[in-house]
């Protein structure tokens, strides 16, 4: 039989290894115990470490690093500055200590969503307005319905608009109506590039339309009012530096965030939030062909997840966001004044129709624009 023969080369191989009789004897119960036996048991035990050693190596192994690239609005960094690094850690203890790169990209919201559109290949994108978000999906790159993937309808932040005036506000500016005076310098980004400033826009606008007059009235009134600036920045930080480090300007019309965190730098000049505002909403996404593209899914998923936990919403909160999260919007309810009447885009026709009647090409603001001359 064959398994006699391999028995008998299997004997000989060991006597002559290990010099060892090989024998079969009787055991003292009447069994036989065989060198043999012995030998093959070893032999698979060896076989079996041998098999399982690297396994185990290979399971204790640290993974390959990760990394992805956030694309945001100008003034989120501050909050990413903190936000980022705790979420490093978070998913390093959670995935064998696995680390993720972070790429960071920020700029004018309007700016950084036709990078996307252009090949700036972002994983995640936080910006101003939903209506970039949207612009990002209809290239193709979002899939439908974003917004539902994500807690709170996509919103991850929330600010409102405020007025800054300079030291002693010796113009004597309190609302929205004082930005129309003469002799008042208005700050405030350009709605071409900035997000912050189409909601300034939106805000003024809606002082007037949701107070009980009409429309030709707003335009009048956001026509003084444009009438009155100087500039118009790229975006929120652009505009505060403008009015801050350049000293221009009688009022800056920012983010309450961007103004709270200038504060923190040691920037004291008064502010105003107007009793009649609106509600501004930042959204989050992943860029879905991106991170099938780069095998990033299920990190970037992981960091949108992430920015909703108490932890990131009260680094937010930190630097002057109004926190979506009802725990530590409560937390931080004394940093934010309540608002009399908060209206929302939706309050004003939606993204789609806001950008058509407002922002579109040769819409109101370039009509503005013309009338002033400023085109």
């Amino acid at each position: 039989m064959w398994h006699q023969n391999l028995k008998k080369q299997v004997l000989g191989l060991l006597r002559a290894k290990t010099g060892f009789p090989t024998s079969e004897r009787k055991s003292g119960k009447g069994g036989k115990t065989s060198l043999l036996r012995v030998f093959i048991f070893c032999l698979a035990i060896g076989l079996g470490l041998s098999w399982l050693t690297p396994q185990v190596a290979k399971s204790q192994q640290k993974p390959k690093d990760a990394e992805i690239t956030l694309v945001s609005f100008a003034v989120t960094k501050a909050a990413y500055d903190r936000i980022i690094p705790k979420f490093v850690e978070k998913w390093k203890r959670e995935n064998n200590g696995q680390f993720v790169k972070v790429n960071q990209s920020y700029g004018g919201s309007g700016s950084q969503t036709r990078a996307v559109i252009d090949g700036l290949d972002a994983d995640v994108v936080h910006l101003a307005l939903a209506f970039d978000t949207s612009r990002i999906q209809q290239a193709g790159l979002i899939k439908a319905g974003w917004e539902r993937e994500v807690p709170n309808n996509g919103i991850v932040s929330k600010s409102v608009v405020a007025l800054v005036t300079r030291e002693g506000n010796p113009k004597k500016i309190n609302g929205w109506s004082d930005l129309a005076r003469n002799g008042i310098s208005v700050i405030t980004a350009n709605p071409k590039t900035s997000g912050v400033a189409r909601w300034n826009f939106l805000a003024l606008w809606g002082s007037v339309t949701k107070t009980g007059k009409n429309e030709q009235e707003a335009r009048k009134f956001v026509t003084q009012v444009y009438r009155n600036v100087l500039v118009l920045p790229k975006d929120a930080r652009e505009a505060s530096d403008t009015f801050y480090k350049q000293g221009q300007g009688d009022v800056l019309i920012n983010y309450e965030n961007e103004i709270l965190l200038g504060r923190q730098k040691g920037e004291k000049e008064p502010f105003v939030i107007p009793q009649v505002n609106i509600s501004i909403e930042n959204p989050v996404a992943v860029v879905d062909k991106n991170v099938d593209k780069h095998g990033t899914r299920r990190v970037a998923e992981a960091f949108v997840k992430y920015l909703y936990t108490p932890e990131a919403q009260q680094e937010f909160a930190k630097v002057g966001f109004r926190p979506v999260n009802t725990t530590v919007a409560g937390e931080f309810s004394r940093n934010f004044p309540s608002i009399g009447k908060l209206f929302t885009a939706n309050d004003l026709g939606g993204w789609d129709g806001i950008q058509r009647k407002f922002f579109a090409d040769g819409a109101l603001f370039d009509q503005i624009q013309a009338e002033l001359g400023k085109r």
